[in-house]
């Protein structure tokens, strides 16, 4: 058996966790010193309606250690294989403590993929090392794909501020104050290297989604793949994107919507909304 198992980073409900039988390790999330576990004690809509109503700048930290060996310590002793697939190793550290861990075990047929990305670009790698599973696909075939096809995620979002980037350090000083005008609506992808970047700005939300659509034709989607949108908290602009994106010929349905969770929207805020796929080889 193989097992497949990712971080809260991918912003799975717990629901389909188990109807995919994915095993996801949760991320922290600290609030003026008091710590919660993500999708355990704390839903994306507690977390958001903190966000909004605290003054506290919420802190994310990667699974510990201890986290990954007890899962792998199960893994190991059931006699399986096990593919992780991590947030992007430029966002977090929970790349450098799957490896870690597996090497303290020695627990060789354990294979660690670096996502290089967040929310539903982990998302859609996660689901398509479930499919190959389900397909009866040995861990090392499933690592070695999701590792080439990682560098085909493409994300690109308009969010209401840089202003959480900075704060959680994931932006340069020059990146927050060129982005960071009246009204300008930052644009964020993140690079192949897994790091965010700022490559455009926006006048408003609408312009926004008009340039995410804008892109769409220049980097197109394979058809293969599952096409996803996601927001933070609010969802009003993930509707307005399908709409845009429905206009110019896309089929979008609910189940593309994705409201992004607490280790991602800790460091967007709320409002930001985006498209994330697999690009055309």
């Amino acid at each position: 058996m193989v097992r497949i198992i990712t971080d809260s980073a991918a912003d799975f409900e717990p629901d389909e966790l188990l109807d995919k039988n994915i095993v996801c390790i949760p991320m922290k999330i600290n609030f003026g010193g008091e710590e919660y576990t993500e999708n355990i004690n704390l839903t994306k809509t507690q977390f958001y309606e903190m966000l909004e109503s605290g003054d506290d700048f919420p802190k994310t930290s990667q699974p510990a250690p201890y986290d990954f060996e007890k899962i792998l310590e199960g893994a190991k002793s059931a006699g399986d294989d096990a593919v992780i697939i991590t947030i992007s190793s430029a966002l977090s550290g929970t790349y450098q403590n799957a490896c870690l861990v597996k090497n303290m075990l020695e627990y060789d047929n354990c294979y660690i993929v670096d996502g290089l990305s967040a929310t539903a670009g982990q998302r859609v790698l996660v689901e398509h090392a479930v499919k190959m599973r389900d397909e009866g696909k040995s861990a090392v075939e499933i690592s070695e794909e999701i590792t080439k096809l990682r560098s085909r995620v493409e994300i690109y979002a308009c969010i209401d501020t840089l202003e959480y980037l900075y704060k959680g350090g994931r932006i340069s000083h020059t990146s927050y104050t060129v982005g960071s005008f009246v009204n300008i609506k930052p644009m964020i992808t993140v690079s192949r290297e897994g790091r965010v970047e700022v490559p455009a700005k926006a006048l408003s939300m609408r312009k926004g989604i008009k340039n995410i659509c804008a892109r769409l034709e220049k980097v197109k989607p394979d058809k293969n793949y599952p096409v996803y949108l996601v927001y933070s908290h609010n969802r009003k602009n993930a509707e307005l994107l399908a709409e845009a994106m429905r206009g110019a010929g896309y089929k979008i349905d609910d189940s593309q919507l994705v409201n992004i969770g607490a280790t991602i929207g800790a460091h967007i805020g709320t409002n930001a909304c985006g498209v994330i796929y697999i690009s055309q080889e």
